[in-house]
């Protein structure tokens, strides 16, 4: 199924169509395919290939927006609507108590993956929901201050400044130098800032706009030492990076499945730690709670798409089965090869950090005085998917890899934006 193929059926049946076409069949994994590790000489590697294949996308298709929104494999997206269907053919209160338990084993699987415990997890939609419930679930008033850094998302930006409008706090903002100028400054501007008056400090680990790396861990021990809170928006690291909140030890952890875990969408994950959850308050109240932990006051929100929960659970395993470290590692790779060979380009100019270290696989450019909205359209025309910054702070074009991207996914973006600096879009 090529592109054009695939937007046709796409633009007829929806969803459903998608779901229903015979590719699903075809490339969900099946009793003999070929497994995802296999054993070399050397030891075991992943094979990246067979990876790729267990993806919908178009072999033509290069899909490098993983910062914004990242395909799921086709088991997950089987997931989904087997439990969908099933639920509609037979919404039998047993069935439903079957559906409604599926997010204690997601719950334990989460926890595992980020190296926590069950009690400290709540199932949210997204990173914006567990950023709001973060805001608003604190107790603060007049006195009290909130720091945050420019770069955060709207959800952990906006949301702190409206609230502390509403409620009475103070907000005040780091505003992030660029190029980045390394975790040392980070920490050391996150210390000058601190009051006796400060509450919580609230940081994005990877910005989605230059891809900069935040010292997280050394953020929370600083706050930890200061008797401050710790928020950290995750929805650039959850799902990229192999993440041990044990070690990290964030009082707020917050993360999408819609994006880097290539899960299923409106499902994603708040963690609260132990120590910290009397101070918590519960925003949401309905039926239908968690049974563990935190879960038991906090996750009442009423009706839930608990077939997405389930995929959700099923797609971490996914990921464990490469292992968080070769995503990490993998996406890593992509992202150097892509600041170092744009770099090379004459009126490229680069926004993301040169430094490995400070830096992943979000990476953000001004290609010379062309439009960012219309190299964006070009590139999708020649089937490459990437995103536009537009205003002042930035502009330019952002490609994020995945660990299902390849380097020729790499050489594609690099030749067409070669050749649009020379000829124009």
């Amino acid at each position: 199924m090529n592109r054009r193929d695939f937007a046709r059926l796409f633009a007829a049946g929806g969803s459903a169509a998608l779901l229903a076409h015979p590719a699903l069949g075809r490339l969900a994994p099946r009793p003999g395919s070929a497994p995802l590790i296999r054993r070399t000489q050397a030891g075991q590697e992943v094979d990246w290939e067979e990876v790729r294949a267990r993806f919908l996308m178009p072999p033509d298709l290069s899909v490098m927006n993983a910062a914004n929104l990242c395909p799921s494999p086709a088991s997950t997206l089987q997931a989904v609507y087997d439990y969908t269907e099933r639920m509609d053919r037979e919404p039998v209160p047993t069935f439903r108590d079957e559906m409604r338990g599926v997010k204690e084993s997601t719950r334990d699987r989460l926890a595992g993956f980020l190296g926590v415990t069950p009690e400290e997890i709540l199932i949210t939609r997204n990173t914006s929901e567990g950023n709001n419930w973060v805001s608003t679930g604190l107790e603060l008033g007049p006195g009290d201050e909130v720091v945050i850094v420019r770069d955060n998302h709207p959800s952990n930006n906006l949301a702190w400044k409206a609230k502390g409008e509403r409620f009475g706090f103070t907000v005040r903002e780091i505003d992030p130098p660029s190029p980045h100028p390394g975790a040392d400054y980070y920490v050391r501007t996150f210390r000058e800032a601190i009051t006796p008056a400060t509450r919580v400090i609230a940081f994005t680990h990877l910005t989605n706009t230059a891809g900069d790396l935040f010292p997280a861990a050394e953020l929370c021990t600083l706050a930890r030492e200061n008797g401050v809170l710790s928020a950290v928006d995750g929805a650039q690291s959850f799902g990229l990076f192999d993440i041990d909140l044990s070690e990290m030890r964030p009082d707020f952890y917050t993360g999408s499945a819609h994006k880097w875990p290539c899960g299923p969408k409106e499902t994603g994950v708040l963690y609260v730690n132990a120590q910290v959850r009397e101070r918590f308050w519960p925003t949401m109240f309905s039926a239908y709670s968690g049974s563990r932990g935190l879960a038991r006051t906090h996750e009442g929100m009423g009706q839930r798409d608990e077939p997405a929960i389930h995929a959700f659970g099923a797609q971490i395993e996914f990921l464990e089965e490469i292992t968080m470290a070769e995503v990490e590692a993998r996406s890593r790779a992509l992202g150097t090869a892509l600041v170092e060979e744009l770099s090379a380009l004459d009126g490229v100019h680069m926004w993301t950090s040169p430094d490995p270290a400070r830096r992943s696989a979000v990476v953000t450019f001004r290609p010379a005085d062309l439009p960012p909205g219309d190299v964006v359209a070009a590139l999708e025309e020649d089937g490459i998917v990437a995103a536009a910054r537009g205003g002042s702070d930035r502009p330019g074009v952002r490609l994020s890899p995945h660990f299902y991207n390849s380097h020729t996914d790499v050489e594609r973006a690099v030749s067409a934006i070669r050749g649009y600096l020379r000829t124009g879009l």
